[in-house]
């Protein structure tokens, strides 16, 4: 088995005392050896250990202790646990070996470079470094500066790279936060020249227009009076 209870001889100790399990099956789920869980049950390996209830501690359930007590061959499973606690998030710097502290500069030098939308709190936070030295490196006032080659920190091993992307990503989207958003170019308000400029009045319409009648309607009298000039110019011939 590849997960193996926490206390493996406390536990063993009590599989022995209150199941009918064999010594192999309690070597496998415990991680031990045959020959060793007998000797834990003769007495001569792990005198004076008390037993821990694996049931108890949510280790093993009693319906799997009944299979391997009904089935001498079978392996016993380690109970999983319902709900996974994740681990809470280490508060101040970062702990940097000191076999690595000498290329904090390096790293600080390329963070500088390649990404300067990162603020030295952050840079400070990831290597596990002051913005004293971050600073120094920043103004070359740093007593190494000469021999400072910026390095990547993920292959210096002073972060991992899913670490230094969300760093980044962090201050690039603060970065857009604070820039002001570009308004859409809408109508402008024309120049007072046009705006006070006085209206011209319309243009006076001919005489001859105003009589004239609108398209598509007839002036009646016109046409009698072409018909009645018509008939006389044919009784005078």
């Amino acid at each position: 088995m590849a997960d193996r209870p926490l206390m493996p001889i406390a536990t063993a100790v009590w599989l022995i005392d209150n199941t009918a399990l064999t010594f192999d099956q309690i070597a496998e789920f415990c991680g031990l050896h045959p020959l060793h869980v007998k000797g834990v049950a003769d007495g001569d390996v792990g005198a004076g250990v008390r037993g821990i209830d694996p049931i108890t501690t949510h280790q093993l359930t009693r319906e799997e202790i009944e299979k391997g007590e009904a089935d001498p061959k079978y392996q016993l499973k380690l109970s999983r646990p319902k709900t996974i606690v994740a681990d809470k998030p280490r508060k101040g710097p970062r702990y940097t070996p000191v076999s690595k502290r000498q290329n904090r500069p390096d790293a600080i030098a390329w963070m500088v470079r390649n990404h300067p939308e990162v603020p030295d709190s952050q840079i400070a936070k990831l290597l596990g470094t002051t913005k004293t030295t971050i600073q120094a490196v920043r103004d070359r006032t740093h007593w190494n500066s000469a021999n400072i080659q910026p390095q990547d920190p993920v292959g210096l091993g002073l972060c991992t790279q899913i670490e230094l992307d969300a760093v980044v990503r962090k201050a690039a989207a603060k970065k857009a936060k604070m820039k002001p958003a570009e308004q859409p170019a809408g109508p402008s308000l024309k120049p007072a020249a046009e705006t006070t400029a006085p209206t011209e009045p319309p243009a006076p319409v001919a005489a001859e227009e105003k009589d004239e009648a609108p398209a598509g309607e007839l002036d009646l009298d016109k046409v009698f009076a072409k018909l009645g000039g018509s008939e006389t110019s044919s009784d005078e011939r």
